[in-house]
């Protein structure tokens, strides 16, 4: 068992950055993978980003050179750095790992306003 807690969100003008939190607790050895995947009112989730351990990381196109994803392993933390943030950024983001099985945390309201 996996359990993931996100924190970090908030409202913020576009063109801001915020930094979204994931602590990972349980059995976080079993972990293969860890992103983030949000989910705007109306729509379905989509992925942010992904990386697989010793694998690639896979940026969602819309984020790709403002949005950075960090690891720290020895903390059982994951990160997501946000900057020149878009109304169209305002979603639940959601922390997902790969352990055998995907878990998922709760999320954290993003609102950007324009």
């Amino acid at each position: 068992q996996v359990q993931l807690v996100e924190s970090g969100g908030g409202v913020v003008q576009a063109g801001g950055s915020l930094r979204l939190s994931c602590v990972v607790s349980g059995d976080a050895s079993l972990i293969s993978g860890m992103g983030w995947y949000r989910q705007a009112p109306g729509k379905e989730r989509e992925l942010v980003v992904f990386g697989i351990d010793y694998g690639g990381t896979k940026y969602a196109d819309s984020v790709k050179g403002r949005f950075t994803i960090s690891r720290d392993t020895a903390k059982n933390t994951l990160e997501l750095q946000m900057n020149s943030l878009k109304p169209e950024d305002t979603a639940v983001y959601f922390c997902v790992a790969h352990a055998i099985q995907f878990y998922w945390g709760r999320g954290t309201q993003v609102t950007v306003s324009s």
